[in-house]
């Protein structure tokens, strides 16, 4: 923390101990976790991508587009959800 406060920067990361005793005082509140770390644990559910088998740039990046566009379509609210049924 002094490197960033040293370089004029406001730290927004708090510390390793501060979160865990903030869950101890207020144990309805949960441990905040980072956006690539959500997008991650989304992506890992296509198996396809988990381990890259694609031989081509251009299939990789077109089962990364679809996957995107599932999962993006997974968070509309739909009364039906027409990939499941």
């Amino acid at each position: 923390m002094k490197v960033i406060e040293e370089h004029g920067y406001i730290p927004h990361v708090k510390g390793r101990g501060e979160e865990a005793s903030e869950l101890k005082r207020d144990p309805e509140k949960k441990a905040r976790r980072w956006v690539v770390e959500v997008v991650h644990s989304w992506v890992n559910h296509f198996r396809k991508l988990l381990v890259r088998y694609e031989k081509l740039d251009r299939s990789f990046l077109a089962l990364n587009h679809l996957a995107a566009s599932i999962i993006a379509f997974r968070k509309v609210k739909l009364d039906v959800n027409t990939i499941y049924g």
